[in-house]
């Protein structure tokens, strides 16, 4: 969500906004109580009492209106009484409380749902604390560490006057060519879901009613990230078995953590549009899962049935299409508005269509607590949230969890008796917006003129060295190139900074251009000059230890493959800096274990570990197979050995569990976080199925010499996969349980079990 046009909002400044006084909406006096308030304006009513009241007393515009959620980027927002839009997005601070102001002077006073995209923070509001990007954190394996982000986002986002984040983004990761990659937790199904159901409680807080929580949208519901050629928002190949299998899952697990927002995706799948899927968004979502919350659209979706995948000829058309399949909000297609009103004084549509979304709407508000009380910005508490030391620690925590050590020769952590002078050098070093990442104020979402992040609040790489660096020693930085051009100009100094200096840490990856929505790339090759850059730091034959500040996985040439040492940051986040120096110093013993495969070439793709079996051979003819980092790939500056694995019981009835344990040793001479991954693996299957797949996974902290029991429960329905009829069954036979450090089999320990 959502691509945009050229036209932005600015995020508000801290302006001091009134307390709301709620006028009194005029209504049948009959139906009035004691106090002269309608029943719907009742809190000891039930919820659906007073949904009732107040749908029977809506005019049909008014019900259309309130199925909107409308762009509120401009200065003019006379649009809140000429349509009386449920929802708006975009709209921030002391505007929201002109907004609710408007809002409050419409007939029935109908307080407004407002969304904003909190992506890894509270991303377009100048101060907030930016988090590492998703597909950074999911490197931490740590559901308490993604909920902590999820609160810090929430108590910053609510005195702000937001009620609703479009985020967690449960989308299973494949063609890394795919702009949108770097925004979802990699490519397990199992892993995707246990974060984003981390983050949905963070977000959600105590409740609803909690006024320090958001709303979670579960997006992009679904199979938006299985593209075709990775291009963004193309047609979708998938199956409702393979749908079923690898895509739905995760939307499952949120579905039942609470999640009480869904969002559609751009892409059609068999001819079909999302927003159009009634088997999707009806049959699976509402009725199969009990989904009792709203389903919001992307940006223009209806809009899109007309004008891009040409399904509809007219909005009213459109309108009909999208209430029937199951959409309750309709986000940014003002069109729906009159479509709508003409389908149903047609004939086309019942005016009941358009209650039923309604009702969920309405009932989602009176679970908020928003006609009591709706949720006004409060800027002087806004301020003192972003504030918070707490917040900020729980930035550097992710940035320190979410870093991953892909190589290292030895020469990492450095030995200040033998490096006295570094030579930071590479375009993302000390580039603020890059380390940030996309979904942050200062990215392709909002133009130069919104600005961006105070750059006293982001740590780069540069200054975390130099802050962590021992006292003496001597940091020379040069750019050496861009990412974004082919200039080299800069080179020449870089590699005058290499000679002079011990050892180079060079920052490079990819660029805001390169990244997002609507930008995926037709390589995962290093753009602009930083291969040339990076081969003439090669020659100089100084050790050198390689930074990744980038979205999503590239393909790396052979300077960083034979490099000393390979440091992953991805969007690291505003304290990413500061992890990362700390890792190469040795303050920090890395612990992240990589989401998603990192390819050896482009053409590998999609590369991800847990490929369906059967193929000839194991191999392109000019190419492995394998990717250069695995899933699940992390290494520590200490050893972990893994013996001992063992299961009870070992033969499973129907409906039961098992329990995995196995003995993990730290035999080295420092402390460390080790992330056991454990797979299961279905030796014999009526379809076919995948060679592995994670279906469990614990984080253990073991001092030098330490030795611990780890344990992980496997239920019953970690054994399921997906028939031919597209049900999801434990078939019996025997399954191959294995566990180790990463997904390559031959890290992997075996044990077997058996299921009646």
């Amino acid at each position: 969500m959502p691509r945009r046009s050229a036209v932005r909002f600015l995020p508000a400044l801290g302006l001091a906004v009134a307390s709301l006084a709620l006028v009194a909406p005029s209504s049948r006096v009959s139906a009035q109580g004691a106090t002269g308030e309608p029943p719907y304006r009742n809190p000891a009513l039930s919820v659906e009492a007073r949904v009732s009241d107040l749908l029977s007393r809506m005019t049909l515009e008014e019900k259309v209106g309130q199925l909107l959620m409308l762009d509120a980027r401009g200065e003019d927002l006379s649009f809140v009484n000429e349509r009386q839009p449920g929802a708006l997005l975009h709209i921030l601070g002391a505007k929201v409380g002109r907004a609710m102001d408007l809002a409050a002077k419409n007939r029935l006073a109908i307080p407004l749902l407002i969304g904003e995209d909190g992506i890894h923070g509270h991303s377009f509001w100048k101060d907030a604390n930016i988090f590492p990007t998703q597909l950074a954190m999911a490197a931490s394996w740590s559901p308490e560490l993604l909920e902590r982000m999820g609160r810090v986002t929430a108590e910053e986002m609510a005195p702000t006057g937001i009620h609703e984040t479009f985020s967690p983004v449960l989308g299973v990761a494949r063609d890394l060519r795919w702009g949108r990659t770097g925004e979802t937790f990699g490519e397990d199904p199992h892993l995707n879901g246990e974060l984003g159901a981390a983050l949905i409680r963070g977000y959600q807080g105590k409740g609803l009613d909690d006024p320090a929580a958001v709303v979670a949208t579960a997006k992009h519901y679904a199979g938006y990230s299985e593209t075709q050629g990775g291009r963004d928002a193309s047609e979708a190949d998938i199956s409702r078995r393979k749908l079923r299998s690898y895509f739905l899952p995760p939307f499952e697990r949120a579905a039942r953590a609470g999640a009480m927002m869904f969002m559609t995706g751009y892409q059609s799948m068999d001819g079909v549009p999302s927003t159009a899927n009634t088997w999707l968004l009806r049959e699976v979502l509402k009725d199969e899962w009990g989904f009792k919350g709203v389903l919001v659209t992307d940006w223009d979706n209806v809009g899109r049935l007309v004008y891009e995948q040409k399904v509809a000829a007219t909005y009213a058309d459109a309108a009909i299409m999208a209430t029937r399949a199951g959409n309750d909000l309709i986000m940014t297609t003002p069109q729906f508005y009159e479509g709508a009103i003409e389908a149903v004084k047609s004939g086309r549509l019942e005016e009941s269509e358009i209650d039923e979304p309604l009702k969920r709407l309405l009932s989602l508000k009176f679970q908020m607590g928003l006609f009591e009380n709706p949720r006004r910005p409060d800027l002087a508490k806004a301020a003192i949230e972003v504030a918070r030391p707490d917040h900020r620690a729980a930035v550097l925590d992710a940035a320190r969890q979410s870093l991953v050590l892909l190589q290292n020769d030895g020469l990492l952590p450095l030995d200040p008796a033998k490096v006295t002078s570094i030579a930071v050098i590479g375009p993302n070093a000390d580039d603020d917006l890059q380390q940030l990442g996309d979904w942050s104020l200062g990215s392709p979402q909002h133009p130069p003129e919104a600005g961006k992040h105070p750059r006293e609040k982001t740590v780069t790489v540069l200054d975390g060295i130099k802050a962590v660096a021992p006292a003496g020693t001597t940091i020379r930085y040069e750019k050496g190139c861009a990412i974004n051009s082919p200039d080299l100009s800069g080179l020449p100094a870089a590699v005058t900074a290499a000679q002079a200096s011990d050892v180079i840490v060079a920052v490079v990856g990819d660029h805001l251009d390169f990244i997002g929505e609507g930008k995926s790339t037709a390589t995962l090759e290093m753009q602009g000059g930083q291969v040339a850059l990076l081969d003439a730091l090669e020659e100089t034959g100084k050790p050198m230890v390689v930074v990744l500040v980038n979205s999503k996985p590239l393909v790396l040439p052979m300077s960083v493959k034979r490099a000393a040492a390979i440091l992953e940051g991805f969007n690291p986040g505003m304290e990413g800096g500061r992890a990362i120096a700390e890792a190469v110093f040795g303050q920090l013993n890395p612990s992240g274990k990589l989401s998603i495969s990192f390819p050896v070439h482009v053409g590998q793709q999609p590369v991800f570990y847990n490929q369906v079996r059967g193929q000839h051979g194991t191999r392109y003819a000019d190419l492995t197979q394998e990717p250069l980092f695995p899933f699940g790939h992390g290494l520590s500056y200490t050893q972990y050995r893994y013996t001992d694995l063992r299961l009870a019981p070992t033969t499973l009835a129907r409906g039961q569990a098992a329990t995995v344990s196995v003995d993990i040793e730290n035999a080295g001479s420092r402390a460390g976080d080790e992330i056991v991954q454990v797979y299961v693996s279905d030796v014999v299957t009526s379809v076919t199925w995948v060679t592995r797949a994670l279906k469990g996974f614990a984080r253990v902290h073991l001092e030098p010499g330490e030795k611990k029991t780890v344990r992980v429960t496997l239920p019953w329905e970690a054994f399921q996969l997906v028939d031919a009829d597209g049900r999801s069954v434990v078939e019996p036979g025997d399954f191959d349980i294995l566990v180790g450090p990463s997904s390559r089999e031959r890290d992997l320990l075996k044990v077997t079990m058996h299921a009646e």
